[in-house]
């Protein structure tokens, strides 16, 4: 059975889909090649906003239209909130966001019986973390791995604890046990991801921490290298970077998130944090990890933000020197807070507001990519174009080098130039 499979969202639902070719594969699927009819297309959505809802609708009948005799198959967030709006769309087989064994049970059922199958569960009722397995079925230069599911934030503009549920998280014993199993496969990456990881533990007996988890991670990765997910400020204390730099296997890369750099947006956001804590944590990050990359998501145009609310904005994250940005305008998402909030902005003062931030971001990009030049940066090479190699430095700047065949290989790399929005380097 060949299938064809489209993901969409964060790298949460990246690792699942990567999961999910695995559980296939080991049932005799393969994927289709380009041209190849398929006998099962499988779509798994995202909800985080009403854009994300929408694409997932567009790209459900894109396949349908282009598969007429496939299986359509659709899982995630957006099937978890709407599964009755997806069979409407003519899928065969819907599920939510958990359970991927009993989603592949569904489709071998529906090819075997050609019918409908709906199922989704309680998201709040899930108390364990479903253990998937990890890495890539096409042995991908870098892996993903999966420590922990469910967000308790509520953030008022956010859906995804409703499609998620409460905090799950593997075991530090089990993380341990798949960043073995990774390593012995000759990753030279690996990705610590999940919904909310700064999270991680606090569900767990005896109760442990993110940093306990990344030690146990690291203890197995062998030559691997090891890059964190997207973090709440609130966890980066003094402790947990030091203990970050400890395992000398770290990345010196972290994806914060921001959301808003005005302290009375963040506050009707239900952040749990301000900004000056926001700052020392950036602050704590440079002092264990010098000229480290730091990138960081923005939301502009939040219902009630002011002309002065933007303006402490733009303030705030140059103050904070971003090596690159996320910079979405707010978008409405039904059934959260936030989308009953007095002072909706238009949409022409949420696209003026996000232009003024990404400039504010490319400034800080080019401003970044400069301060690398004359530095020497490990380089993981992942492609390779006309004799050109390309990979990403430890901090995720991009890296070429006039160096053919070096896929899979970390060399030390002197940065001697910028194009576009690449570094260019020389083995050192």
């Amino acid at each position: 059975m060949k299938y064809r499979i489209a993901t969409l969202g964060c790298k949460v639902n990246q690792f699942e889909t990567q999961a999910l070719e695995t559980i296939l594969a080991s049932r005799g699927f393969s994927e289709s090649e380009s041209g190849e009819t398929a006998d099962v297309v499988i779509v798994n959505t995202c909800a985080v906003t009403a854009e994300s809802g929408r694409k997932s609708r567009q790209i459900i009948r894109k396949l349908e239209g282009e598969n007429p005799e496939a299986l359509i198959a659709v899982c995630g967030c957006f099937s978890q909130l709407s599964p009755t709006d997806v069979a409407s769309l003519g899928a065969d087989v819907v599920h939510g966001s958990g359970d991927k064994n009993r989603f592949a049970d569904d489709i071998e059922k529906a090819l075997a019986e050609r019918k409908q199958i709906t199922w989704t569960d309680d998201p709040f009722a899930r108390r364990i973390m479903e253990e998937l397995p990890s890495g890539a079925v096409d042995e991908r230069t870098r892996a993903m791995l999966k420590i922990q599911d469910g967000c308790a934030n509520f953030c008022t503009y956010c859906i995804i604890p409703y499609t998620r549920g409460r905090v799950r998280s593997l075991p530090p014993e089990r993380c341990a046990a798949q960043t073995e199993e990774l390593a012995s496969r000759g990753f030279r990456e690996l990705v610590i991801t999940g919904i909310e990881i700064a999270s991680y533990g606090r569900d767990l007996e005896p109760k442990c921490t993110l940093a306990d988890a990344v030690e146990a991670i690291a203890s197995e990765a062998g030559g691997m290298r090891l890059r964190l997910g997207s973090l709440e400020p609130t966890v980066i204390t003094e402790d947990f970077v030091n203990r970050l730099k400890a395992t000398g296997k770290v990345c010196d890369h972290f994806h914060l998130s921001l959301q808003s750099g005005s302290d009375g947006v963040l506050k009707r956001m239900n952040r749990k944090y301000d900004t000056a804590r926001f700052f020392e944590a950036t602050e704590l990050l440079r002092e264990y990890f010098p000229n480290c990359g730091m990138t960081a998501d923005l939301i502009v145009g939040f219902p009630g933000e002011t002309e002065e609310n933007h303006a402490q904005t733009l303030a705030f994250i140059r103050k904070c020197g971003f090596s690159a940005m996320h910079v979405f305008p707010y978008s409405k998402r039904p059934g959260t807070k936030a989308a009953e909030m007095s002072g909706q902005l238009t949409n022409a003062v949420k696209t003026k507001r996000a232009a003024e931030a990404q400039k504010a971001a490319l400034e800080m990009e080019a401003a970044y990519l400069n301060s690398c030049v004359g530095k020497e940066l490990t380089v993981l090479f992942e492609t390779e174009k006309e004799g050109v190699s390309i990979g990403h430095a430890a901090n995720y700047t991009k890296v070429c080098v006039p160096n053919g065949q070096l896929h899979r290989i970390v060399k030390n790399v002197e940065i001697i130039g910028i194009l576009d929005k690449m570094l260019v380097g020389k083995i050192v």
